[in-house]
């Protein structure tokens, strides 16, 4: 079961102690994020096994601001990644992998900016995307002009996998948020026998309306009436009405989905209301610093998805990763990883990004593109890929990969069966 686990001064370090964590980066071989630009250089090893012309990955993702944390997760994953591959002589015949990271600030149009700048100008192969699915929509149409892979590892909505465009350039090992609808909706059914009315609190923007297409599309399977639709603005700090109003509808649980910031409001307003209805929801709580913000009682009565766990018995993988997390980033243990959402998926799907280069045999947007989709098969973090994505499914991660977890004094433990 995946259990993520932050002490209060971890998710604070994810914030407003963002440069302290940039510190640890450079420690690891980063430039400073100040310059608004993070790149992973091969430790001294990995140089003497891979000193060709560096490959260069982009990373578009919130390094500041509320949901800091998400970005500084992914960071890690990738960093570990990096340098695993580097120490191993690279790619394409010994070159090595170089990270090279934008803020997008949570804001759609500054990763629009963000992502052609990286393409265009530092010449990325691909660009990673973080958290914000609004941010990773608004840059699909940038990444298809210029015929450039991108690599979803948080942002879950679906059409960023499933779009419009042919040929498709977009792939995810993450979430999506078609299939995590129907994953939660089944939850509530086998935990709640009694349940049949559920309300949905979506935050207003497209990551939002993904999922209340997807809890409509997926009620019906499960018995589940939803009998109001309610949704709030990130700034918004009273969410009673709306919370009221899902009450009177008689809505006996509630589907939630929204970053942390704007969900720790919700569940405010909801203790105002002395409301206590079971809540379960999307992972954006899990991307900054929501039991702070909620309160620890609150946010301990959430339920909500992940895709692993660093507690327990680890893999042989897990083992290793876990061990370059703790020396790269000076970590005592599972309890600082932070997100290990963001970390688990980018350090995954930068191995499949690298067997890409390799089965491509160029940088080539186009060839990658192909490439990725005539993988070999790859032994993961999460689990064992073979053939991850395909012409019909961008999407490498499905229901079989979810977890479901809950905060428990300040740590994100399994949900008990």
């Amino acid at each position: 079961m995946m259990a993520k686990q932050i002490r209060r001064r971890d998710v604070l370090r994810g914030t407003a102690g963002f440069g302290a964590a940039m510190l640890l980066s450079k420690l690891a071989g980063c430039a400073p994020a100040e310059t608004d630009s993070a790149t992973a250089d091969p430790t001294p090893q990995a140089n003497s096994a891979a000193n060709g012309e560096p490959i260069k990955i982009g990373l578009v993702a919130a390094l500041t601001g509320s949901s800091a944390l998400s970005g500084e997760a992914i960071t890690r994953g990738l960093t570990v990644a990096i340098d695993e591959v580097n120490r191993n002589g690279g790619v394409l015949g010994g070159r090595p992998l170089e990270l090279v990271s934008r803020d997008d600030e949570s804001t759609p149009a500054k990763g629009v900016a963000a992502a052609r700048e990286l393409i265009e100008q530092e010449q990325v192969a691909v660009v990673f995307g973080g958290l914000d699915s609004p941010v990773s929509l608004a840059m699909l149409p940038v990444i298809h002009e210029l015929q450039t892979p991108y690599m979803g590892v948080w942002a879950a909505a679906t059409g960023i996998t499933r779009n419009d465009f042919d040929p498709n350039y977009a792939f995810r090992v993450s979430a999506n948020d078609n299939i995590v609808d129907r994953f939660l909706m089944k939850h509530i059914k086998e935990t709640y026998s009694d349940i049949s009315k559920v309300g949905l609190l979506l935050i207003n923007n497209p990551w939002g309306e993904s999922n209340q297409i997807g809890f409509e599309e997926w009620a019906p399977e499960y018995d589940l009436n939803i009998v109001g639709i309610e949704k709030f603005n990130d700034a918004e700090t009273d969410i009673s009405p709306q919370l009221s109003r899902l009450k009177d509808a008689g809505a006996e649980a509630l589907l939630l989905v929204a970053n942390a910031a704007p969900a720790a409001q919700a569940i405010k307003s909801l203790a105002r209301l002395n409301w206590d209805v079971p809540v379960v929801s999307h992972w954006g709580v899990s991307g900054g610093r929501f039991p702070e913000l909620a309160g620890q009682a609150a946010a301990d009565k959430v339920v909500f998805v992940q895709t692993y766990s660093f507690y327990g018995e680890q893999g042989k993988k897990g083992k290793q990763v876990l061990a370059d997390l703790k020396e790269t980033f000076n970590l005592s243990g599972p309890s600082e990883i932070l997100a290990p959402v963001g970390t688990a998926n980018a350090y995954d799907a930068l191995h499949l990004t690298a067997l890409a280069l390799e089965t491509a045999a160029s940088t080539e947007g186009p060839k990658l593109r192909e490439a990725f989709l005539n993988l070999p098969t790859y032994e993961g973090l999460i689990k064992t890929y073979e053939q991850p994505f395909t012409p019909d499914n961008h999407d490498a991660l499905n229901e079989n990969d979810y977890v479901l977890v809950q905060w428990k004094e300040n740590e994100i433990v399994p949900v008990e069966s």
